[in-house]
């Protein structure tokens, strides 16, 4: 009994567990990275960039420190896209569909792990949500190749090229990682639109949150038999997202309708600002030299990508129900209201509380980040540090070309930013936290002066 009680106790918490999942998913990558299978004959790959590498690959950010198209060999292109593959959708969703072929049972303590790396607020009903994901999932990235890759024809000379181009294209979009086998990027394809499109579609996919899409197929299949009510959560998600997406688009055009746009047509500047506006939020993947761009431009697409994606998502950032109940409490306060309402419902307070813990721990940690990036890579501008680390943080991958350039410590500053954009400050925060005191009695309250 002894023996059994120790056994229980040496157990790791779910957060604990979850970065340790993480971490082992690093170092596997780093060491399929490293093999001669998937290399290019001639690579030159060490150590620190193929850990970088790794790192950059199970986050989803995209940033890298060696040009992937001169690294990787044809196999290791299948393989670099199964490390995406548990970078986008999650180690533990994964792990659970690998669970499922074997025949293996979902425990409370699996369930627990899956909720805790989605940061879900339940598992009720979570084995049929992992299962139903996947399978959307890889119809999503199964029709992206087939219809990128048909389409590349025009552009490769095989079809074998063609369609390796249009699979790894799927497959980077739909998980939001922003690599590229092309060597530029989608520059290639600035000036085709249907490109571009698809990769949106795919970008937001991947970006608006799973329980969103699940949300959606269940409309779609049962509007017909009863009303289908949308929850508070897929509503503000959904709302937030798209508006998101329109605000960068107006402001990114208006930044650089007399700059960057000012010899361009309307049309092409509106799709490069749409693209951009999406892109930074979640992709990072570019149809010109981000350096173009103008400051004010920089400074937007730095504070976009800082909110990332949605919660329960293949992206980063503080996500999109933060920002959002941070801009409800602020309308709602300034009404003079102490709580939060919103479509007919109201907001838990917790959640509020939550949500400002994550705003200020992102803010923490991007700003000291920048610092220290500043005192030790003085060769580059506040701009270019405070854009690497938010695309970092976002898991991202937009870059102003300093990456290659980084220093040793600069590099481990940029991954385990990357690495926390990943697991999620809550998991990162319950990570560092020791065990919950919970207390019987209370103290006087008091109140204090704020602002």
């Amino acid at each position: 009994m002894n023996i059994l009680k120790e056994k229980k106790k040496s157990k790791l918490k779910p957060a604990q567990a979850i970065v340790v999942y993480y971490l082992i998913a690093v170092l596997v990558s780093t060491i399929l990275l490293m093999l001669p299978i998937t290399q290019q004959p001639h690579a030159k790959l060490t150590l620190i960039d193929a850990l970088f590498t790794a790192v950059s690959a199970v986050s989803v950010t995209g940033l890298s420190t060696v040009a992937i198209n001169e690294v990787l060999s044809v196999p290791g292109t299948f393989i670099f896209a199964i490390i995406l593959q548990f970078g986008g959708i999650g180690i533990m969703f994964l792990g659970t569909m690998i669970w499922f072929l074997i025949g293996r049972r979902i425990g409370m303590r699996d369930r627990m792990l899956i909720m805790t790396d989605q940061n879900l607020p339940t598992f009720a009903g979570i084995v049929k949500l992992v299962r139903n994901i996947l399978i959307l999932f890889m119809i999503t990235e199964l029709i992206g190749a087939i219809i990128l890759g048909t389409y590349f024809l025009k552009y490769f000379p095989t079809w074998q090229e063609a369609y390796l181009q249009g699979f790894f294209a799927a497959v980077s979009a739909a998980t939001n990682a922003g690599f590229d086998i092309t060597g530029e990027s989608l520059i290639p394809f600035a000036n085709d639109y249907f490109v571009l499109f698809i990769t949106m579609v795919l970008l937001i996919i991947g970006a608006i949150g799973f329980p969103v899409l699940m949300e959606v197929v269940q409309f779609f299949k049962h509007r017909e038999k009863m009303p289908f009510r949308f929850s508070l959560f897929t509503k503000i998600t959904t709302l937030t997202f798209f508006a998101l997406i329109v605000i960068g688009t107006i402001l990114i055009w208006l930044c650089e309708f007399n700059r960057f746009y000012s010899d361009k047509t309307w049309h092409s500047a509106f799709v490069h600002s749409l693209f951009y506006s999406v892109s930074a939020r979640n992709g990072g993947l570019n149809t010109m030299d981000i350096k173009e761009f103008s400051t004010p431009t920089h400074l937007i697409l730095s504070i976009l990508m800082f909110i990332g994606t949605s919660p329960s998502s293949a992206g980063g950032g503080i996500r999109t129900t933060t920002f959002a109940i941070m801009l409800l409490s602020i309308y709602h306060f300034a009404n003079g209201n102490m709580t939060i309402r919103i479509f007919k419902r109201e907001l838990v307070m917790e959640d509020v509380i939550k949500s400002y813990i994550v705003i200020a721990t992102a803010m923490l940690l991007c700003g000291v980040s920048s610092v220290l990036l500043t005192i030790l890579q003085p060769n580059f501008s506040l701009m270019e540090i405070m854009f690497e680390v938010s695309s970092a943080f976002g898991t991202v991958g937009l870059s102003m070309g300093i990456t290659e350039e980084l220093s040793t410590m600069g590099k481990i500053i940029i991954m385990i930013l990357m690495f926390i954009g990943r697991i999620g400050i809550f998991t990162f925060l319950l990570l560092l936290g020791g065990k919950p005191d919970k207390k019987n009695y209370h103290y006087p309250k008091e109140r204090i002066i704020i602002g």
